[in-house]
């Protein structure tokens, strides 16, 4: 996938775990996993806007567009 995904490196910069991460964003942890580990297909801006409102970070910040 081109698309990388930078969620782990956000949670380890503002020092929260997943379960927490999940908590916040009104997500499974099951589901945050899969979005983390870059198996997801997509994701909802929704959930997007509330992972940048509680990392306090850019939509840039947690994906890129790595060409491989």
């Amino acid at each position: 996938m081109a698309i990388v995904i930078n969620i782990d490196v956000m949670m380890a910069k503002r020092k929260i775990s997943l379960t927490e991460l999940a908590e916040k964003v009104d997500i499974t942890p099951a589901n945050l996993s899969i979005l983390k580990t870059g198996k997801a297909k997509a994701i909802r801006f929704s959930t997007l806007e509330a992972i940048c409102r509680v990392l306090e970070c850019q939509p840039g910040d947690i994906m890129e567009y790595s060409p491989k």
